[in-house]
């Protein structure tokens, strides 16, 4: 794992966490992107060399959806950035970590992921990413 990627924060609504986070960081989001996979709507901040990803619900069955009826709004997962994210999944299932997708996908802002169950990271989701080249 060579940086934290990004932090992934469940919204309501894109608008509003928009202009809480533009008055928060002094800047605007720097692009919105849909996930249709995922029913999720994201926002991306630059915050140094990591990132902030605001993440609003598309539907009600969506994991972001769930999420928020089941706990409220806040901080939903960290991602670190990964060289190799199949062989990081290898590695991290030797080391006991339950992978919740073992074939990587394509998510938001040109990368590959995996997610690491929360049980397995002290209650943390925990999602790898890997640059699509």
């Amino acid at each position: 794992m060579t940086k934290i990627e990004h932090i992934g924060i469940a919204v309501k609504s894109l608008k509003t966490a928009n202009e809480v986070y533009s008055k928060l960081l002094g800047y605007e989001h720097y692009k919105t992107e849909g996930v249709a996979s995922e029913g999720v709507q994201t926002s991306f901040f630059k915050c140094g060399e990591s990132k902030i990803e605001l993440l609003e619900a598309t539907n009600d069955d969506s994991p972001i959806a769930k999420f928020i009826n089941k706990k409220g709004e806040g901080i939903h997962h960290i991602a670190f950035a990964v060289e190799d994210i199949v062989c990081e999944i290898e590695r991290l299932k030797g080391e006991g970590f339950t992978v919740l997708n073992e074939t990587p996908k394509k998510g938001a802002d040109n990368k590959l992921v995996t997610f690491l169950h929360p049980k397995s990271a002290h209650g943390v989701l925990i999602e790898l990413c890997q640059e699509i080249k």
